[in-house]
Parts: C-alpha cells; sequence; structure tokens
C-alpha cells in the first residue's frame, strides 16, 4: 500500500543516512585526532584504563630524570673519591721517602708536603657536591632517590627508593695520628699530639703512620668501590624505569590508537555509503508524488 502522508521508505532511507553519518563523523574525528578512543563516551572504561596508564608512564618519565640527577651526584661523589684515593697515596710515598732520608731539612720539607696533600683532601671532601648534596662529607644527609612505583589492586601503590648513604671520608681520615700543627678536616683536627714528625729520626712513628696511611686508603677504596656500586644500581634502574615507561606507551597506543589504514578505508567506504542514502533517500521522497499521476486525467 502506498500512502501520501506515511512514507516508510523515506523513514528507512533517513534512518540509514543518520547512521552512516554518525560512523561518518566517528572516522573522521578518528582520523582528525589519531585516537580511536578520545574521550570517555567514546569507551568509558578503555578511556579510564588508559588514563591510569598515563599517569603511571609520566611519573616512569619523571622517575627516570631524577635517577639520572642521583647517578650524576653519584659519579661526582666518587670522581671525588678517587681524587682522594690518589692524595692519600701521594702521602705514602712521601712517608715512604721520609723513612730513609737524613737530612732533616728534607725531612721538614716532606712533612709540609704531607700536610698540604692533607688540606688538599680536605678541599676535594668539601667541594665535592651537586646539586647540594655532598656524600664524602659527613654530618650530611644521605641522598635517597625513588627508584619505582609498583601498582598493586585497584588505586594501591607502593613507593621503592634507593638510598645512597655518606661515605663521611672527613671523619674516616681525620682519626690519623699526625703532628699537632697543621690542618684540619672542618672542626676535625687532623694533626694530634702523638704524632708523625718526620724531621726528627722517628723511623718507628713513620712505619706506624705508613700503616695508617695504608689502613685509609684501604677504607676509602672500598667506600669508592660502594660509590661504584651505587652508580650501577642507579643507571640500571634508570634504564629499565626508561624502557617500562615506553612499554605503557605502547600498551596506551594499543589501546585508543586508532588505525589509520583501517580507517581510511572505512571513511572512503562511509562516504560511499552516504552518497547511496541519499540517493536512495531521494527516490523515496518521490515515490508519493508518483500517485498524483493516477488523478490526472
Amino acid at each position: 500500500m502506498t500512502s501520501i502522508l506515511t512514507n516508510n521508505s523515506a523513514m528507512v532511507a533517513l534512518q540509514t543516512l543518520k547512521f552512516v553519518n554518525a560512523q561518518l563523523g566517528k572516522t573522521q574525528a578518528d582520523i582528525a585526532t589519531g585516537k580511536n578512543v578520545a574521550n570517555a563516551k567514546d569507551s568509558a572504561a578503555v578511556w579510564a584504563i588508559s588514563k591510569v596508564m598515563e599517569t603511571d608512564q609520566s611519573a616512569f618519565k619523571t622517575i627516570q630524570s631524577n635517577l639520572n640527577v642521583a647517578d650524576a651526584v653519584v659519579t661526582t661523589a666518587r670522581t671525588g673519591a678517587e681524587k682522594v684515593v690518589e692524595s692519600l697515596r701521594s702521602i705514602k710515598d712521601l712517608a715512604a721517602g721520609a723513612y730513609n732520608t737524613a737530612t732533616a731539612s728534607e725531612k721538614a720539607k716532606i712533612t709540609t708536603d704531607i700536610e698540604l696533600k692533607f688540606k688538599e683532601i680536605a678541599s676535594v671532601i668539601n667541594g665535592t657536591q651537586m646539586n647540594g648534596v655532598n656524600l664524602l662529607k659527613s654530618g650530611t644527609d644521605d641522598l635517597k632517590v625513588l627508584a619505582s612505583l609498583d601498582r598493586g589492586a585497584g588505586a594501591t601503590t607502593t613507593t621503592n627508593a634507593i638510598s645512597v648513604a655518606t661515605t663521611g671520608l672527613d671523619t674516616l681520615i681525620g682519626a690519623l695520628d699526625l703532628d699537632s700543627t697543621a690542618a684540619t678536616f672542618g672542626d676535625t683536627t687532623i694533626f694530634t699530639a702523638t704524632s708523625l714528625d718526620v724531621s726528627a729520626d722517628d723511623t718507628d712513628n713513620i712505619g706506624l703512620f705508613i700503616s695508617d696511611i695504608e689502613t685509609s686508603i684501604s677504607t676509602v677504596l672500598e667506600k669508592t668501590a660502594e660509590l661504584g656500586s651505587y652508580g650501577k644500581q642507579l643507571m640500571g634502574q634508570a634504564e629499565f624505569v626508561g624502557k617500562l615507561a615506553d612499554s605503557l606507551k605502547s600498551g596506551i597506543g594499543a589501546l585508543v590508537d586508532a588505525d589509520m589504514e583501517e580507517s581510511s578505508a572505512r571513511l572512503q567506504a562511509l562516504q560511499t555509503q552516504q552518497q547511496l542514502g541519499i540517493q536512495s533517500l531521494s527516490i523515496a521522497n518521490q515515490a508519493p508524488a508518483a500517485i498524483m499521476a493516477l488523478f490526472r486525467g
């Protein structure tokens, strides 16, 4: 039955055209934004998951940056500690030379050189800092840096940190027994009355001094090795966190990014369907007009 009041064919064509236009708009938005899920309206669950992953990915990038800074701080401290080792080795060599030196004036010169070397060590320890952190000097705070955020069920996260303890080289080296006439490390006197005086013929005392220096070298080497281990840990953690952030970014892309090849093909198909829908609607709208020919006499 054909009716001039109700055009069922036109209604079907119109509904089809509206559906095609809606799909076309969505596909055009996907192409314009590059995302299949651009907001919560597109897919609430997927959008929420992707946003959680985005916050984690952003946090991991920040953590990686902080780990790199911490690695630089530890590297600076390790470089300073290695310089201290070199200076202690020079002091040991000077003391060894004093052991077999007969001339009092030569021994006095060696004593001066040793004092200057200790002042050099003090300068290195006090000046080896980066970003306000000094890991060689006692009395300073340990370096603590966030290493990871471990996500549990729901919104629960656990923070894990790497803590690098200060080495306190000034205290370790300041415990040596030396002559009471010279330098200090900050408030710590490094020359005491029971001591080295290489200007006198005191080979026993020089021998004890060399033994103390050797002990200090061993201790500083141990602390330097610890700094090297911390540096390796920080560098490895920064590399891992960076890879984790990249993996999260790839996961987010898999969830929300549009497949551009598929979207392009869909766009062409929908444009064709749109044209056909318009033609179908036009044909359906012409059907009632054909009834008028029945009334022409």
